[in-house]
């Protein structure tokens, strides 16, 4: 029942148990428990959204980082610092 990764044991272990109280007092209904960590949703338009999302956070990250480094080498030129 439980592949030998143990994050697949415990859901597997309550869905059982769930359902054999269930069973215990005569309930007609059963739970099902997975261990997907997040609801896959197969939706082109999402995807294009969260990927052009981060695509633009990435440029603009990548547009603000060189000039930051760039600052601090002209800093430490201004005040002569050197590292050994």
């Amino acid at each position: 029942m439980c592949s030998p990764e143990p994050v697949n044991c415990f859901p597997v272990l309550v869905n059982i148990l769930s359902n054999t109280f269930l069973r215990l007092f005569n309930s007609t209904a059963h739970l099902r428990v997975w261990s997907q960590l997040f609801y896959m949703v197969e939706n082109a338009e999402l995807k294009n959204y969260i990927f052009f999302g981060l695509f633009t956070y990435l440029l603009v990250l990548a547009a603000g980082l060189p000039p930051l480094f760039a600052m601090n080498s002209v800093e430490d030129y201004k005040v002569k610092s050197t590292s050994c």
